[in-house]
């Protein structure tokens, strides 16, 4: 029975296990464009059973999946506490904590029902490469959201000292500077807030030249281990 469901549940080139792969990744697609279905206005009670009925089944899918993951691991604590071990337990875990809880807490609930596209990166190989990639580079991107975070705080305390005698009402703080200096140096530039003095505008013209760094480091550091990802695979 243990060897059945391992052949059937890890992805090889059996067309059993191939097909369950394919079932999952329809469910996992369906319960995302039923959930998105739920947020329209005025459903139809018949549509919401319908709704219900389609996530019940995915559910007890899901759970089947999870179980007998954990049933055929080597190491099952080591995989209840992976990365897809986690992804799976969220995928399932809103629809058991719904019973018997307020709609406010429900609505919460059901947000974390969109982990259930994380479950898509086992099933497909360019989703598998991009994972592996992220591992590689989980040290640079640790070291580069840290200093990401400490120029946001070095840009939010520089314009609030440029502008805050100029615009109280949107420089208030340091805590208040804070959206300007994310905006900026994510290059969105929403425009609510901007500089008026020339201190300010000269101080985030250097700004916005650090934020452009900042949007094409990441993508030089994914792109280099996702070269050092696929070429051991494709070998």
């Amino acid at each position: 029975m243990k060897a059945y469901l391992k052949n059937l549940i890890e992805a090889n080139n059996s067309k059993r296990s191939q097909w369950f792969a394919f079932f999952i990744q329809f469910l996992i697609i369906l319960s995302v464009i039923t959930f998105s279905i739920e947020t329209l206005p005025d459903l139809k009670p018949q549509t919401r059973v319908i709704l219900n009925s389609i996530e019940t089944f995915c559910v007890i899918v899901f759970t089947f999946e999870y179980l007998a993951r954990i049933y055929v691991a080597d190491s099952k604590p080591k995989f209840v506490f992976s990365f897809f071990g986690i992804i799976d337990f969220l995928a399932i875990l809103p629809f058991y904590l719904s019973f018997g809880i307020d709609l406010r807490s429900l609505r919460l609930l059901r947000m974390f029902r969109l982990f259930r596209l994380f479950k898509l990166v086992r099933y497909n190989k360019a989703m598998k490469h991009f994972a592996q990639a992220m591992l590689v580079a989980k040290e640079q991107i640790i070291l580069f959201m840290i200093i990401t975070l400490m120029l946001i705080y070095f840009s939010a305390v520089g314009i609030y000292y440029f502008e805050n005698q100029a615009q109280p009402e949107h420089f208030t703080s340091i805590f208040d500077s804070l959206w300007w200096s994310i905006v900026t140096l994510t290059t969105v530039g929403y425009g609510d807030v901007y500089p008026i003095t020339v201190g300010g505008r000269v101080f985030t013209f250097f700004i916005l030249l650090i934020g452009l760094g900042i949007v094409a480091i990441p993508t030089g550091i994914i792109s280099s281990s996702l070269t050092k990802a696929v070429e051991p695979n494709d070998k």
